[in-house]
């Protein structure tokens, strides 16, 4: 494990990987896909199907739309937040991370092990270059992203919060505070981004606890409301680029991103037919290989 790891954004030298093209970032969202399976695979642990449904979405943040500077993370404010509150989806985020120079890519493959920084749910005591809080207590992440966008007032920092939600979390009730009080005091400068793929760990969304009408709900609580395709790079570019275009924001914003649990190996897609889905499960070894080999490689190459 690499040591003084909070240390190598400050100290590694080169220039912000940003990809240009569309085709570029789907490239990428795909190696970001192969870092996840083979991940879990090796630590035979951890949340598959949502990783891989929220992959084109992180890769499309943090190669294309996130002002950010992974080099200097822990020193410079002149770059947007982000909070994950769904924690478990955890290695799709580690995976962009590693791939825009916050920490080594070596890291990638100590996942969920004994003292590595890449541990089940985002932590923050190891103070790992991209990651602020906790999080994984479902419900709390949007709270955090509200004091962060008050903070960045006070500052009279121009820069966006993002905050990243499951829709299943938004049964609980300390999101609708949260939303309650990001409308209240006009924060224009967040943009929630909630994963929409009517999956919980306890079956589908509407089954568990009915969210619907979800959209009219965040109207209700006095934010603006985008609904795209999640896993269309492409329309969910088009839609972030759309807020940010809108003038003197003073409500806060939240994309509803329409996503495939699994997405990008069949076999992994949505709830399977014995109602047992990937929500919390590694893929076995014969998965895994199963699983690259239809993905395929990519110019990126694996970790």
């Amino acid at each position: 494990m690499t040591k003084d790891l909070k240390l190598y954004s400050a100290e590694k030298k080169g220039k912000l990987l940003e990809l240009a093209s569309i085709e570029e970032l789907q490239e990428m969202a795909r190696q970001v896909r192969r870092d996840i399976i083979r991940m879990l695979a090796k630590s035979n642990s951890g949340h598959t199907g949502g990783s891989l449904g929220m992959a084109d979405i992180f890769t499309a943040l943090y190669f294309r739309l996130l002002q950010h500077k992974p080099h200097e993370f822990w020193q410079s404010e002149a770059q947007d937040l982000v909070f994950l509150s769904n924690g478990h989806i955890a290695p799709v985020w580690y995976s962009v991370l590693a791939r825009s120079g916050y920490f080594p890519l070596t890291e990638l493959g100590t996942l969920r092990e004994l003292n590595s920084y890449l541990q089940g749910h985002p932590t923050s005591e190891a103070r790992l270059p991209g990651i602020r809080i906790a999080s994984g207590s479902l419900g709390q992440g949007l709270s955090a992203a509200v004091g962060a966008a008050l903070g960045l007032r006070m500052e009279s920092n121009q820069h966006d919060v993002f905050c990243l939600m499951g829709d299943g979390e938004c049964q609980e009730g300390q999101i609708w505070e949260a939303a309650m009080s990001a409308a209240h005091y006009g924060l224009g400068n967040i943009i929630g981004i909630v994963d929409y793929n009517n999956q919980q760990i306890d079956g589908e969304v509407h089954d568990v606890m009915n969210v619907e009408p979800f959209a009219d709900k965040w109207r209700a609580f006095g934010w603006d409301v985008y609904q795209c395709n999640g896993n269309d790079i492409a329309d969910f570019v088009a839609t972030i680029e759309k807020i940010r275009a809108t003038s003197n924001r003073t409500k806060p914003s939240v994309v509803l991103a329409v996503t495939v649990m699994g997405k990008g190996v069949p076999f992994f897609e949505g709830t399977m037919p014995d109602k047992s889905n990937w929500h919390g499960k590694a893929p076995s070894k014969d998965d895994a290989q199963k699983a690259l080999a239809i993905l395929g490689e990519t110019a990126f190459g694996d970790f």
